[in-house]
């Protein structure tokens, strides 16, 4: 018999900050991992891994993700977005996880993490934000939405005005994308099954 453990709000409440950050970061399960990449306005480029970037709707394309609250620890993704609403999200091959996740630490506002975590600038026919040259998925959004959650947390919502990805992207989507559970711990997915798309019918 499989044992387990049961928390109430008062366990959770009590328990160490790391431990409680990690273990509710992980429940929720894979997500997928990307890097937002965006520039200040003195022109100096920032990049952050993130896993809460989500689908918002698909006409007209909107993507969202998950930002911290701003006034404990500095933003520079946050604060950059607000001032050049302009921002990146790129896939993270499996061949540089190591280097997105080095995005994950506090580097001064006037260090890119690009230079310093060994990725390359990419730009996109004239668009405003950098885009990182060896991911398979480049989007390029602006900001259309800031949502303030009850956490103090904002949930930011850009509109797609660029997207470069593979040929056959639709294909092998799944091949080589890098998922990640809590803060430190990324995964490789591999596709289960096909299944047709389900309407059910009226009686």
């Amino acid at each position: 018999m499989k044992k387990e453990i049961c928390y109430e709000i008062k366990d959770l409440k009590e328990m160490d900050r790391v431990k409680r950050l990690k273990l509710i970061n992980s429940i929720s399960g894979i997500k997928s991992a990307n890097l937002i990449g965006t520039k200040s306005l003195v022109g100096v480029t920032n990049l952050c891994i993130i896993s809460s970037v989500t689908h918002i709707g698909s006409n007209p394309a909107l993507i969202g993700f998950i930002c911290r609250p701003n006034n404990k620890v500095k933003r520079d993704t946050f604060n950059n977005i607000l001032e050049n609403p302009y921002f990146t999200i790129n896939s993270v091959e499996q061949s540089k996880v190591k280097n997105a996740h080095l995005t994950s630490g506090k580097y001064p506002k006037d260090i890119s993490e690009f230079q310093e975590c060994g990725f390359n600038e990419f730009y996109i026919k004239k668009f405003p934000a950098p885009f990182v040259l060896t991911s398979r998925v480049k989007i390029g959004l602006e900001l259309a939405q800031k949502v303030e959650l009850l956490n103090g947390t904002f949930f930011l919502i850009g509109k797609v005005k660029v997207l470069n990805i593979p040929i056959d992207f639709m294909e092998k989507q799944i091949e080589k994308n890098v998922g990640v559970v809590g803060l430190n711990s990324y995964y490789s997915i591999k596709k289960i099954d096909d299944y047709e798309y389900v309407r059910v019918k009226k009686k």
